[in-house]
């Protein structure tokens, strides 16, 4: 919370981050956040019940450490609930915001656009990563698609209007874009990077990783269900 002549702010922005074992690399991320975070922005941390005592490191620096059900999209609807910002920002624990976020989320609500997300740039040194990176800016400008390692930010009214992340266990994103593009509009597309980790391309293959997530997609727009879409996922 900010503080202003002895007086208790509520924060303009709330920043949501669900997390699961990620204790090994999670300071830093909140480290680099803490800049956003004396300008009065609320980091809300959403531990989906880790065994590596990611609690314990995100204790101290986020405003607010929650425990609750494992998966995205309860992690992040639990922490939207308890979030006292006008507007959300969910953002991947492996994902870094770029430099102007803010007044570039700013001057997009402020051209009427409820919700958005940024450009993506994948760190690591493959060549590919460029070419992956800038097909998924590409795709989610044509289909008016946002994915979580783009940093989704969405007014709160907005949010709750649709009533926020499906409860599945995959492809939460893709499902809340496509309410949000039904009722809003198509989202704003910010040219400003988040630069996300390309640590599951380097771990799994990256053209079996790309293949992977084409046959997710398309078999997620042909009627799938998200449950078992999630268990050739996590194989």
């Amino acid at each position: 919370m900010l503080v202003e002549r002895g007086v208790v702010m509520k924060p303009r922005w709330s920043i949501v981050m669900p997390v699961l074992d990620e204790a090994s690399t999670l300071r830093g991320v909140l480290d680099a956040l803490a800049p956003l975070r004396a300008r009065g922005v609320e980091l809300i941390v959403v531990d989906g019940h880790s065994g590596d005592g990611t609690s314990d490191v995100a204790a101290g620096a986020a405003d607010l450490v929650l425990t609750g059900p494992r998966g995205r999209a309860s992690q992040m609807n639990l922490g939207a609930a308890r979030a006292s910002g006008d507007v959300l920002v969910f953002l991947h624990a492996d994902t870094r915001l770029p430099g102007q976020a803010l007044p570039a989320i700013d001057e997009a609500l402020r051209c009427g656009k409820p919700w958005g997300r940024f450009d993506v740039e994948i760190a690591g040194a493959a060549w590919t990563f460029k070419l992956i990176a800038a097909l998924m800016n590409w795709r989610s400008r044509w289909s008016g698609i946002a994915t979580g390692d783009q940093a989704i930010f969405v007014k709160r009214s907005a949010f709750d209007a649709v009533g926020g992340f499906p409860e599945q266990p995959l492809m939460e994103d893709i499902e809340l874009s496509r309410r949000l593009r039904r009722r809003f509009g198509r989202p704003a597309c910010l040219k400003a990077r988040v630069v996300t980790s390309g640590r599951r391309w380097e771990r799994d293959g990256i053209w079996p990783t790309i293949l992977l997530m084409w046959r997710l997609r398309l078999l997620y727009r042909l009627g799938v269900a998200p449950e078992r879409l999630a268990r050739s996922y996590s194989r």
